[in-house]
């Protein structure tokens, strides 16, 4: 899945993009939790700063 959006992101207009992942820690089991999402290269800061 994850060639198939980098791959689609190489093409027109994907280079101001850009994939993050934040890890997370859930509230009520304590494990670990990955948050995915493609974001704006100008909003990636503001981003990581929201929970």
């Amino acid at each position: 899945m994850a060639k198939k959006t980098v791959a689609s992101l190489q093409t027109g207009g994907g280079k101001e993009h850009t994939k993050c992942i934040k890890v997370m820690r859930s509230p009520k089991t304590g494990a670990y939790m990955f948050k995915e999402e493609i974001v704006h290269n100008d909003k990636v800061n503001d981003w990581f700063g929201q929970s």
